[in-house]
């Protein structure tokens, strides 16, 4: 229901915009500007799920064999006491379990491509214990937060970008990155644990908060101890080691299993093409909206007006030029990371605003995306407190970035 009226807002407030500056300023290119938009977002949508059918074949086959082999129960078991607190819901070792942990292990790599399918597999397991088809269940909710919180321990792609741009030290975002995205993943977790009354108290809880908090603190502490190419060294090794590694475990459990492995393949890679042509529409109704609402010359006003009321306010406005980037970032990657590559061409890849807009990119995920894709892939459509949780989650992000930036390149 939410994301009907955020649609909805997209259209109308783009035409009333789009109207005022064509009947008062005489600007004649808005509206061609606007169709223009809706037949490129619409292709873009296409071209996207397109694209996703041939990665979400090869990770639903995988997945497959892992599931068929035991690895996904045995993840289960695992992870059996913590997730039986924050999806309280869910029945102690099923096995959507381990596929709840191998999207967001992937998440967390920077594996986007990888991440997409294990998720989409993670949210067919949920929804075959949602007593209500067409409405988001708690464990849903809290899963697509963790998501769009966007929790990244090795952003390659932003560090990549960097890179391209001509940046001295690409990997200097690093660990104002891997700070925003944790407080960005803490928030989100907090909220729907608020939301669903779910106990943050409870010692496993506690224990795994202060365990993770610990571990990222190592991180920074190691990664602080290395060069710049040693940093990207093993950023890009051990992403690549981590998901090859995934596919010979999953290979290997098949075999001891005594599995049909390429047959178990074939079978779940069959599930990734349906997958792929199920979420054409809600990929095109939400990069549609977000088209006109770009072309009409919305999001420049509002980014306008962000800029004069922080300086009214007295805050330094040295972020407003960054900020695109992370409004956009809940609506749409690419777009986002297009404004991102354009903030480092226009001020430089070692400004201020070049290297906060890189953070804005790492710090949290694309919400909106993240749910019309994978609530449009069960057929979900009352989406319940999804969208304000994960928008609080963005919001904590968007604000540790601007803080730790200040710290940081300020």
């Amino acid at each position: 229901m939410v994301l009907n009226y955020i649609w909805l807002a997209f259209f109308l407030t783009a035409f009333a915009v789009a109207s005022v500056r064509l009947i008062f300023f005489g600007d004649t290119t808005v509206f061609p500007d606007i169709i223009n938009s809706t037949f490129a977002s619409s292709k873009t949508a296409f071209e996207i799920s397109l694209g996703l059918t041939g990665v979400l074949s090869l990770w639903l086959g995988i997945m497959k064999i892992g599931e068929m082999g035991g690895v996904v129960n045995w993840f289960a078991r695992i992870l059996s006491p913590l997730f039986s607190k924050l999806f309280p819901d869910v029945p102690k070792g099923h096995p959507v379990t381990g596929s709840i942990f191998m999207n967001l292990a992937a998440n967390m790599l920077g594996l986007d491509n990888a991440a997409t399918p294990l998720g989409l597999k993670a949210m067919e397991g949920l929804q075959e214990l949602n007593p209500r088809k067409d409405t988001a269940s708690n464990p849903m909710i809290m899963f697509l937060v963790l998501n769009t919180s966007g929790l990244t321990i090795i952003p390659i792609s932003i560090m990549v970008y960097r890179a391209q741009m001509g940046a001295a030290q690409p990997t200097d975002v690093f660990v104002p990155i891997l700070l925003a995205t944790f407080f960005s993943t803490l928030a989100g977790i907090i909220t729907v644990s608020l939301y669903q009354r779910i106990n943050l108290l409870n010692r496993t809880i506690l224990l795994f908060l202060g365990g993770a908090s610990l571990f990222i603190a190592g991180i920074i502490w190691f990664f602080t101890t290395l060069s710049r190419q040693q940093i990207d060294t093993y950023s890009t090794t051990t992403a690549n080691v981590f998901l090859f590694v995934i596919i010979i475990g999953f290979i290997i459990a098949g075999m001891r299993k005594r599995i049909n492995v390429y047959d178990a393949f074939v079978e779940g890679a069959k599930e990734g093409f349906t997958t792929a042509v199920r979420i054409i529409p809600y990929l095109v109704a939400i990069l549609v909206g977000i088209g006109v609402f770009r072309a009409s010359g919305c999001m420049d006003y509002l980014i306008q007006g962000v800029a004069k009321l922080t300086e009214l306010c007295g805050i330094n406005s040295d972020f407003v030029g960054a900020l695109p980037t992370a409004l956009m970032k809940p609506l749409s990657g690419s777009g986002a990371r297009g404004l991102m590559v354009d903030a480092m061409s226009t001020y430089g890849a070692d400004s201020f605003i070049g290297r906060m807009a890189c953070v804005f990119q790492g710090s949290t995920d694309t919400t909106f995306y993240i749910l019309a894709v994978y609530f449009g892939s069960v057929g979900i459509t009352r989406t319940r407190h999804a969208v304000p949780c994960g928008l609080l989650a963005d919001l904590a992000g968007v604000l540790a970035a601007i803080f730790i930036c200040y710290l940081f390149f300020g």
